[in-house]
């Protein structure tokens, strides 16, 4: 019996002790939800009623510190940037600035260059960093990436310098060609050589002015505002046209195939124009009694069918380097000979302008002492005419602005013959 009591008495105190633990656990428990962690004091509650939102809606990268200058807030923008790694800012400048404007409570705003994640180059990235108190314990740091706008900036200085230079060679030109044919007043002969000369001159200037105005159409209209069906054989056609005076001076024989029943959707002019620039091109850097082809076909592409017009010479070719820069404003691959044509050095970049704002491309081939081909690739009418419906602005590369090769690609091989070209008197 004694045996008995104690083992019921043993198993009395045991329960009472499983009791005492489970509401001690539970007690424990229910503090420990209770009890702010790291995590809840730096999530939204922590931002004054409306911030967040706001800061949401920026364009500006937005990163909001505590006062142990702990991540309170970041929007994805600040981590692109990387401003922010591992819950902390990783820019020092900024910090320090945050840390001032938290001790004395004034904004603070400044530039600086930070080195750009990932590319292993030596590029940087132009920041203005802006700092103001958040309530009173927090600091509110906003980052607005200028690299674009300085870039842009930067070509816009190069565009206007180059114009300046390449309009006051045949200004000043003209100038002392005027004067020489007043010094030479009674010397027939030498005012009609100098008067030939400034006839040249003149001509080269109103090239350089048109294209200059060519370039800028392209680059601020919208060349789908005014599209059309615009027939490939047709844009060939006056292609041809345009460079048959030169072509017959230097015995260069033109022949076009495969452009019958194809059709782009665009602006009629401005193909025409990045069309004749091509042609026009293989026509001046090609040798005498050479040929020039033009052909055109459809290829399948996952958007939609694609055109692709190819104008080949045999000239004098594109070295390696020189590929990378051709579609650059004002670069001229054979100076004195662009000089001997009257070439602007504006041609290709129209003509990328062009590919561009009706969603196409345009690519090279070429070797040394073996020609180039130019290669335009276009959507065909109805795909072109689809597209357009589904986004009514059809954008351009951001290295447009800057005349770059970003919107133009080198291909490895020749482009193969479509048919046999129709030979053109």
């Amino acid at each position: 019996m004694d045996v008995n009591a104690a083992v019921a008495a043993a198993a009395a105190i045991a329960g009472v002790l499983t009791g005492v633990i489970a509401v001690l656990a539970f007690r424990w428990s229910e503090r420990e939800q209770k009890r702010p962690t790291r995590t809840s004091l730096h999530t939204d509650p922590v931002l004054p009623p409306g911030v967040d939102t706001v800061l949401s809606v920026l364009r500006s990268s937005a990163v909001v510190l505590d006062e142990a200058d702990a991540v309170v807030k970041a929007s994805s923008a600040a981590y692109a940037l990387g401003l922010v790694r591992g819950g902390k800012l990783a820019v020092e400048p900024m910090l320090q600035m945050a840390r001032d404007t938290r001790r004395d409570g004034e904004i603070r705003q400044v530039e600086l260059d930070l080195p750009r994640r990932g590319t292993g180059r030596g590029e940087a990235l132009a920041v203005s960093a802006r700092v103001a108190p958040l309530g009173s314990r927090l600091v509110l740091l906003l980052v607005e990436d200028l690299t674009e706008a300085r870039r842009i900036e930067a070509v816009r200085r190069d565009f206007v310098a180059n114009v300046s230079h390449e309009l006051k060679t045949p200004v000043g030109a003209l100038s002392l060609l005027s004067e020489a044919v007043m010094g030479a007043s009674e010397e027939p002969e030498a005012v009609e050589r100098f008067a030939g000369r400034m006839q040249i001159e003149a001509t080269r200037l109103t090239n350089l002015v048109q294209e200059l105005i060519d370039l800028s159409r392209v680059q601020n209209d919208d060349p789908l505002e005014d599209a059309e069906p615009v027939r490939i054989d047709e844009l060939v056609a006056e292609a041809i046209d345009r460079c048959r005076h030169q072509a017959g001076a230097k015995q260069i024989t033109m022949a076009a195939g495969g452009t019958a029943d194809l059709s782009i959707w665009g602006n009629r002019g401005q193909l025409a124009a990045a069309l004749g620039n091509l042609v026009e091109n293989a026509v001046n850097y090609s040798p005498a009694r050479t040929r020039v082809g033009i052909a055109a076909r459809r290829v399948t592409a996952p958007g939609g069918d694609l055109i692709e017009i190819a104008v080949t010479d045999q000239g004098i070719g594109i070295s390696d380097k020189d590929k990378e820069r051709i579609f650059e404003r004002f670069y001229r691959v054979d100076p004195a000979r662009s000089r001997a044509t009257g070439g602007t050095g504006l041609g290709l970049a129209i003509v990328k302008h062009v590919a561009a704002s009706h969603s196409g491309e345009v690519t090279v081939w070429s070797s040394e002492g073996q020609g180039s081909t130019f290669t335009l690739r276009l959507p065909e009418a109805g795909a072109a005419r689809d597209r357009a419906t589904d986004d009514q602005t059809p954008g351009l590369d951001e290295d447009d602005e800057t005349g770059q090769t970003d919107g133009t690609t080198t291909v490895s091989s020749p482009y193969e013959p479509f048919s046999a070209p129709e030979v053109l008197p």
